[in-house]
């Protein structure tokens, strides 16, 4: 038993989290969870926080399939796919995700705000010199890249540069193409983001398996020359690097929460005169300007992080959990998956990555 207790996932104990567990499948089994805030949000956290343990544990899948992270998106898919948890259960999911309840918005709020506003602004603004060039010339040349392909292997330019190099330019699911799917919904005539986001997952999860497997070969071939940055994008001191330690505050919290609530509330503002660019990209763009120009005072520059931390640390698992539980089809996922789809990840890493090792050299990185 004290072997079992020493077991945590995410900071609870085994048993502790065994009896949580089974209070909820209790629940659900009697048809009595709570398709509210309280029921949902109880699911989502403790199926995301248990199976991200799970994938993370997992061999091959730790080290090169994405480890917790996708093991998540792919077991809540499979729940809801072999209707595991009940269908009014997922269809109360969708609503809490995206449509009624929006908590996808309350999280990418989170996450934009407290991930900008807790870099380091020198750092930032060195990053901004050599890094941002390189890395927005090889989106360009990875987009017409992949465009190109697509039009030779007959997929078309539009679908292959907007479900294919897009989705794998996003950066991943939660962060990635969760506001992407969102905004080619809203962009779209009878945009549905569900179907879209089981479009766009596909390139995310097969790219990073090859850009994961690929930087494993790289890394170890050029080990010991002078090709290897050893981690290092751009050279920072330590100061920059370091993390400035927060003690945490329940007022800022509330603070921090209100400050990104508040600016993605202007994005939406922007967003009404200007329709083709999504609130998230506007939020982007503000948080980004206020950090370079240190316009936001450090007091609630703190304020912000600490949200982003309680929400990153807490919600992270759930809003996956919830994703595979309600964006996801899974007959969608595989029938995606042909050799013209691979043909088409396998340009886009490889013409990104030939680029950005050009683009390094020559800007001395």
């Amino acid at each position: 038993m004290k072997k079992l207790k020493e077991i945590k996932i995410s900071g609870i104990s085994l048993p502790l989290y065994a009896f949580f567990m089974i209070v909820l499948a209790a629940t659900i089994a009697l048809g009595k969870l709570p398709l509210n805030m309280v029921g949902i949000t109880l699911l989502l956290v403790l199926l995301g926080h248990l199976l991200y343990f799970i994938g993370e544990k997992l061999p091959i899948m730790n080290s090169y399939l994405g480890g917790g992270s996708v093991f998540t998106l792919i077991g809540a898919t499979l729940l809801s796919f072999f209707h595991v948890i009940p269908s009014d259960v997922i269809t109360a999911v969708g609503k809490f995700m995206g449509g009624q309840f929006g908590f996808l918005d309350f999280y990418i709020a989170a996450l934009i705000c407290g991930s900008i506003l807790g870099m380091n602004r020198s750092l930032l603004v060195k990053a901004s010199a050599k890094f941002i060039p390189v890395a927005l010339v090889t989106m360009v040349v990875g987009f017409f890249a992949v465009g190109g392909m697509g039009m030779l292997l007959g997929k078309g330019f539009a679908d292959s540069v907007m479900y294919v190099s897009m989705p794998m330019m996003s950066g991943g699911m939660g962060a990635g193409i969760t506001p992407l799917s969102q905004i080619y919904a809203d962009g779209l005539a009878n945009g549905n983001q569900t179907a879209i986001f089981s479009q766009l997952a596909p390139a995310v999860t097969f790219g990073n398996i090859i850009a994961i497997i690929g930087a494993l070969s790289i890394s170890k071939i050029f080990a010991k020359s002078k090709y290897n940055g050893h981690g290092t994008l751009v050279s920072a001191t330590k100061e920059e690097l370091a993390k400035p330690k927060i003690e945490f505050d329940a007022t800022k919290i509330g603070v921090g929460m209100l400050y990104a609530f508040s600016l993605l509330m202007v994005g939406v503002i922007l967003n009404k005169f200007f329709p083709n660019i999504h609130e998230y990209a506007f939020m982007i763009i503000i948080v980004f300007v206020l950090k370079a120009f240190d316009a936001v005072p450090k007091a609630l520059e703190e304020s912000v992080v600490m949200f982003n931390q309680i929400i990153m640390t807490n919600l992270t698992h759930a809003v996956l959990a919830g994703i595979g539980l309600a964006l996801i089809d899974l007959t969608t996922l595989g029938s995606a998956l042909t050799w013209q789809f691979i043909v088409l990840c396998l340009t886009s890493v490889v013409a990104m990555g030939l680029t950005s090792w050009f683009l390094g050299l020559f800007l001395g990185m």
